[in-house]
């Protein structure tokens, strides 16, 4: 089908006008794509001035109010699909459902949540190498998990030495929650550069640590290069000054304690086994197949741990407990999260690892197989990186877009250097021999036509926005991009029934 269509590209400006008008709802960046929906979605300003009946809602919901979104099933996203099946999904969902309405809020209203939540947590800190000591919460989400860690090494730092001005280490890789962390909580976030491996640069994390420095973070992997970091020797540093080391495995904390027995052996160790390592975030809705929001912060012990609860005495409503960020929490969620761990078992989880990396280095060798292109470090488990070759030609960015308008690829970006990235999951399996024919297709054309494929308008705000001179103009464009974004577009004036 790509095929047909590059060649109706090439064929004039009707073929043009048709390829990209079958192809425009297919994925793009998610801050410089466009988020309008089409205007085949009605506008709702107003509350109904009488109720909707329910089975014309259910169908406008499996309609005309998806337009635009990613099919998850359909293997062509790369990202935001994590399924270990349909009877697992199919669990998950009625797990959820039968705890649809109830609040973890209280825990004394809902005891099986606490109970569950117990369970869920001893399960994890099983799976970390922790000791009988490590405790731990479910959350929302990565973010969330990574918020109440910063949070606790910054009031234990403060309590324990004085710390006023707390710094925290972080590797140039790390995600962008580290960043919220220390935005929201006055902590000052030290950068340091990665080697030449995409790793964490141990001497350059020894160096930036002072008498202000709370915590040490590393990544399992990080995000834009699916390596690990050195945990080990990053860990041995706040051990020897006595501080925290938090490994973010939002990403790897369901998937890599598998890898040895399916067959892919992770050279770096990265969990609790590891002395030093005092705290780990991981997110059950990724490679726990639980559905989203779940996550979990692990802690080594309640020495850290009590930290992050937060408790007020001076209410007169009563005496206020919280154990993280949230007030009411969403019982659904770690009912689902609960079932999906034990539906799994030891075995589900190997078995879902195995197939994912056999999936993942298909498509990695693929790639590197693929003259113009190539994929960045060594990747040691399902995420990675790939960008066009330098001296190639090839705009990596206009590559990615043709790819996602002619064959409705879903495909994320990242920039410094610019390069496509990929979170593989098994219902990439059917369509990775696809998306391998589309990409050597589509390099090849560009390899083949210097100058036919211009900069697209996503390649052309990343490039505008490298010659900035200072990151704040930046942030300023994705702050009004967001603010557009998340503004509802009113459309024609409807009836008092629409």
């Amino acid at each position: 089908m790509l095929a047909m269509l590059v060649r109706a590209r090439t064929g004039g400006g009707a073929g043009r006008r048709r390829s990209r008008h079958r192809f425009k709802s297919a994925g793009a960046d998610v801050f410089l794509r466009a988020t309008t929906i089409g205007h085949q979605v009605r506008s709702h300003m107003e509350i109904p001035a009488r109720g909707i009946p329910a089975d014309e809602i259910i169908a406008e919901l499996g309609g005309a109010a998806r337009a635009g979104d990613i099919d998850p099933w359909s293997g062509k996203a790369f990202g935001l699909c994590y399924f270990a099946g349909k009877e697992h999904y199919d669990l998950t969902r009625r797990a959820y459902d039968a705890y649809f309405h109830a609040n973890a809020l209280n825990p004394g209203a809902y005891p099986s949540l606490l109970r569950m939540e117990n369970e869920i947590v001893a399960i994890a800190a099983s799976m970390l190498h922790g000791s009988r000591q490590a405790r731990g919460s479910v959350t929302s989400g990565g973010t969330e998990s990574i918020l109440n860690a910063m949070r606790a090494y910054r009031d234990m730092a403060r309590e324990r030495d004085g710390v006023t001005r707390p710094e925290v280490i972080l590797p140039a890789s790390v995600h962008p929650a580290f960043e919220k962390a220390a935005h929201y909580f006055n902590i000052k976030p030290v950068h340091v550069p990665l080697s030449a491996d995409h790793r964490a640069d141990v001497d350059a994390a020894r160096t930036a640590v002072t008498g202000n420095t709370v915590a040490i973070v590393g990544s399992a992997p990080c995000y834009p290069y699916g390596v690990v970091d050195p945990i080990p020797e990053l860990a041995a540093i706040a051990s020897e000054r006595g501080i925290g080391c938090h490994v973010d495995a939002c990403l790897g904390g369901f998937f890599l304690p598998w890898m040895d027995e399916a067959g892919y052996p992770v050279s770096r160790r990265w969990d609790f086994a590891v002395d030093g390592v005092t705290s780990i975030s991981l997110d059950a809705h990724k490679y726990g197949y639980a559905p989203a929001p779940s996550s979990l912060v692990m802690y080594k012990s309640d020495k850290f741990r009590k930290h992050q609860f937060f408790v007020y005495s001076g209410w007169c409503g009563g005496l206020y407990g919280s154990p993280g960020m949230l007030g009411s929490r969403p019982g659904g969620a770690i009912a689902a999260t609960w079932a999906a761990m034990r539906a799994l078992g030891r075995d589900g989880y190997v078995a879902t690892c195995k197939e994912t990396m056999r999936i993942a280095r298909q498509i990695c060798d693929g790639i590197n197989a693929i003259d113009g292109v190539h994929v960045i470090g060594e990747p040691d488990m399902c995420v990675y990186a790939w960008r066009a070759d330098d001296g190639a030609g090839i705009d990596t960015l206009s590559l990615v877009d043709v790819l996602e308008k002619e064959g409705g690829w879903f495909i994320n970006l990242m920039q410094n250097p610019p390069a496509a990235h990929h979170m593989t999951s098994v219902v990439h399996g059917p369509v990775a021999r696809r998306f391998l024919d589309d990409l050597a297709l589509v390099v090849g054309d560009f390899r083949a036509h210097p100058g036919k494929h211009p900069p697209s308008q996503k390649a052309a705000m990343y490039g505008m926005m490298a010659t900035f001179d200072h990151r704040g103009k930046v942030d300023d464009l994705i702050r009004d991009v967001l603010l557009k974004d998340y503004a509802h577009k009113a459309g024609p004036k409807k009836g008092a029934g629409g």
